[in-house]
């Protein structure tokens, strides 16, 4: 089975214009995400999805694979799928949806990420999710929280806290992480799919698959993964990766 890590890299971020290509100690964000994919081992290939030849350039610097791939994409599952239809795959064919926001991805998530999809190949993608610790984080609407069924598989994600505590007796709480993992088919299915009701409620891709009767299988980590969406954000991004270099 080919396993293909897919990285889409927006030049234009309402929040972070250029973030690809924003420096983190020395390289650029886009160059950190594909080395720490890299360095998971487990891909056959690594390929950066742009729209810009300013990222496409700062790929092919660092000996990166890239593809210019232009068009309106409702999400970055979308953009994912767009280049895998290019690329000629075997429908046996894994494909990772790796974030262009998490220049610190630890390689373990991707490995983990992969398992569900290699044991079961009923399985049509599956995600991350890990224990929310702070209280700042469940309060965080760019931080997305969901809730799981007894076998792993999602039940809802949301940016409001989920679930309520009617009487106050209080479980865990739960954040979705990082990557996606799809098999191929299902990506190319999913990309035909219009975007749904709470997908568009939300801003989140992912509620396209539950509206549309399909299973997520979440894999529990105890790694962080710190992402990039504010100024704030790197300069928290730089503060960890200076103390780990």
């Amino acid at each position: 089975m080919e396993k293909i890590g897919i990285i889409p890299a927006r030049y234009n971020s309402r929040r972070l214009p250029g973030k690809p290509l924003l420096d983190i100690c020395g390289k650029t964000i886009i160059e950190r995400v594909y080395r720490q994919a890299e360095a998971a081992k487990v891909l056959d290939r690594i390929i950066v999805a742009t729209d810009d030849e300013r990222i496409m350039r700062e790929v092919r610097r660092f000996g990166g694979e890239v593809l210019l791939v232009r068009g309106q994409f409702s999400s970055g599952s979308d953009r994912v799928a767009a280049t895998a239809a290019r690329l000629r795959l075997p429908n046996s064919a894994i494909i990772v949806n790796i974030q262009c926001d998490a220049p610190l991805l630890p390689p373990a998530m991707i490995k983990a990420l992969l398992k569900p999809l290699l044991k079961n190949h009923s399985i049509p993608v599956s995600a991350l999710y890990a224990k929310i610790k702070d209280e700042k984080e469940l309060m965080k609407t760019d931080i997305v929280k969901v809730v799981v069924d007894c076998n792993e598989f999602a039940l809802f994600f949301s940016r409001l806290p989920i679930p309520y505590f009617r009487d106050q007796k209080r479980i865990n709480h739960y954040k979705h992480i990082g990557p996606y993992a799809y098999c191929k088919l299902f990506l190319h299915k999913l990309a035909k799919m219009p975007p749904t009701p709470l997908e568009k409620a939300e801003k989140l891709e992912q509620l396209r698959i539950l509206e549309n009767g399909y299973r997520i299988k979440m894999v529990k980590t105890r790694q962080g993964c710190p992402e990039v969406d504010t100024p704030e954000d790197i300069r928290e991004v730089r503060k960890l990766c200076s103390h780990s270099e």
